[in-house]
């Protein structure tokens, strides 16, 4: 049985039942589009997935980039994957048509992408990493630049990557120490090393486009004074001819324990004199011109950790249904048949669960993509504003919540197969190795936690949050008026009221000891996490009832209950978990806080 990289009825029921994506029609940037264009984009992304990514997923795995001191090697489908995702335009695909674009939402770019990093997210992250890039240049870079850079970029000639971290001060990025020195053309000189560089080289394309951070010479220190700068790997003429290598050379490669086709690299920045940058928008504010690039990146590690936890899922759904093994408790005849292993109740049980995990978190990244494409294209001013405050406070959450569940969902994938998932003749174990990586890369959980807690909450007066509460409130009304659903809506209440207590009493922790009041942030971070994947579970579960009220044959009722008994299983099982999170956390639990070094 081939096993499908996602679910193609949950993934039309989350575009057009749950985020209602046939909507963004009626905006004037996707007037001349159609659904049936949509759907096309998205067979296409399928297509192209299936037949030039998927069928290097494990040899790209075994046989891992190698540096021969000049050059890095790649497996030769890596390059074909490349050139095919090219030839469709994907890498221009949301870009407006005088662009050469095909000027499509957000959230139809996103879901094309998530197909791609299901069938290999390895080779994906490559052009993965050089939209992100792309759209860094777009937004902030000058006109000469954007000539110069963009065109191939958005073309596929030229990659892209974030160069960000550094051997001495990995994610706190105000003490970095690469310097830009002014030259008299106009140009800097930059001296530096760099580290964990995804896709930091390679022979993919004609060029590869750094976007690193860096501090000219006199800046001020921390954050305060950096600055971005476009450093290639091969200089670029003003006509637009590549030309003599630049000063950026690769010190080595970090061998992973997943994700292995990415090239991981440590680069060298002016071993030789100084490697030539141009700034990008105004000194001094590179840092807050790259977090476009990382939140854009943490909403991509967040899909890209849940479409591994749905491959998890699928792989190991077809292997209950097909793998015969023991009998029911209530059957002791040894003659009898046996029964698939999805017959046995705790089978039942882990597959229920690594359902809400992976289409919960598909629900809440697909809901980020919507928010970003609000953001820019809504209607109104106020509609636009909401969207983004709402997708800023959330993305810490898109980030983290997929990123952790995705590993869990893997690890109970292999648990379904037992000896089986173990061993490499099949990809749970993979997909395993490759999502462990998710809850590291783009700032770790911990990280992710300190920047909600400690900075999206209290900002405004916690007007995102007091903004979430009123979009949560919301679904909650209409779901009161379900009666299937009555009791899934006031455990969300009830947990949503909790944690709106708990989040008060932090901010006064936050007031008298901020250390001690960031301390349990990890635990804030799950437990808010789980209540707003409540949230995704009741927008579902009341999306569901009104298609299963109307939903003919046995095939579209299973689906449409599947998804009802998920939610309910989600509201049951994991949203009470917030209670006994969200107790520590209003005592101002400090035990891990109050260990000492010497006692470990």
């Amino acid at each position: 049985m081939d096993t499908p990289l996602l679910n193609e009825r949950d993934i039309d029921f989350l575009l057009y039942e749950l985020l209602d994506t046939e909507s963004l029609l009626q905006r004037p940037r996707y007037r001349e589009h159609s659904r049936e264009i949509f759907d096309a984009t998205l067979n296409t992304a399928r297509a192209i997935a299936g037949k030039y990514f998927a069928n290097h997923n494990a040899s790209g795995d075994a046989n891992e980039p190698h540096f021969d001191g000049e050059k890095v090697h790649l497996i030769p489908e890596t390059k074909q994957a490349w050139d095919a995702f090219a030839a469709a335009g994907f890498f221009a695909a949301h870009c407006d048509e005088e662009e050469g674009g095909l000027q499509l939402p957000e959230v139809i770019l996103r879901t094309a992408m998530a197909y791609i990093s299901a069938a290999n997210v390895a080779s994906a992250a490559y052009p993965f990493l050089t939209i992100g890039a792309a759209n860094l240049i777009r937004s902030f870079a000058g006109e000469e630049l954007k000539s110069r850079f963009l065109g191939p970029m958005l073309e596929g000639r030229f990659a892209g990557t974030m160069a960000l971290t550094e051997p001495d001060q990995g994610s706190a990025l105000g003490d970095l120490r690469t310097t830009a020195t002014p030259t008299e053309d106009g140009r800097f000189r930059l001296r530096g090393q760099k580290m964990y560089i995804s896709g930091g080289d390679h022979s993919l394309t004609d060029n590869i486009v750094h976007m690193v951070l860096a501090r000219i010479d006199g800046a001020p220190a921390g954050f305060k004074g950096i600055s971005l700068f476009l450093v290639p790997k091969f200089l670029v003429s003003e006509q637009g001819q590549v030309g003599e290598r630049n000063d950026v050379q690769l010190a080595g490669l970090l061998h992973k324990m997943g994700y292995r086709n990415t090239t991981s690299t440590v680069l060298s920045f002016g071993e030789h004199g100084g490697a030539v940058g141009y700034l990008v928008g105004e000194p001094n504010r590179g840092l807050s011109y790259m977090f476009q690039m990382m939140n854009e990146a943490r909403i991509g590690v967040g899909m890209g950790a849940t479409v591994l936890g749905y491959q998890g899922y699928n792989h190991a759904l077809d292997y209950a249904r097909s793998r015969p093994q023991g009998r029911p408790p209530s059957n002791r005849d040894p003659s009898s048949p046996q029964v698939p292993i999805i017959r046995h109740a705790d089978v039942r049980r882990m597959l229920l669960a690594q359902k809400t995990y992976v289409e919960g978190a598909l629900a809440l990244c697909l809901y980020a993509s919507s928010l970003h494409e609000d953001s820019h294209t809504a209607a109104d001013a106020a509609q636009r504003e909401s969207a983004a405050l709402l997708l800023d406070l959330l993305t810490p959450v898109v980030k983290s919540w997929p990123s952790r569940y995705g590993v869990v969902a893997n690890d109970l994938a292999i648990q379904v197969l037992g000896g089986a998932g173990y061993t490499r003749e099949y990809p749970l174990e993979q997909l395993y190795r490759d999502n462990r990586l998710n809850p590291i890369h783009e700032g770790t959980e911990g990280i992710q936690a300190l920047d909600l807690l400690g900075r999206k909450i209290p900002a405004g007066g916690l007007a995102a949050f007091q903004l979430l509460q009123e979009v949560i409130g919301q679904t909650l009304m209409e779901a009161r008026d379900c009666p299937a659903l009555v009791a899934q809506a006031e455990a969300l209440e009830h947990s949503l009221q909790q944690l709106g207590e708990t989040t008060l009493q932090l901010m006064g922790q936050l007031q008298t000891d901020v250390d001690r009041g960031l301390a349990n942030a990890s635990l804030y971070l799950d437990a808010f996490g789980r209540v707003v994947l409540a949230w995704m579970w009741l927008r579902q579960a009341l999306a569901a009832q009104r298609g299963l009220e109307s939903a003919s044959g046995h095939s579209e009722q299973d689906f449409y209950r599947g998804k009802l008994q998920a939610a309910h299983y989600f509201s049951e099982w994991e949203l009470p978990q917030v209670g006994p999170q969200l107790a520590l956390l209003a005592a101002g639990n400090s035990t891990p806080y109050d260990m000492e070094d010497a006692w470990f």
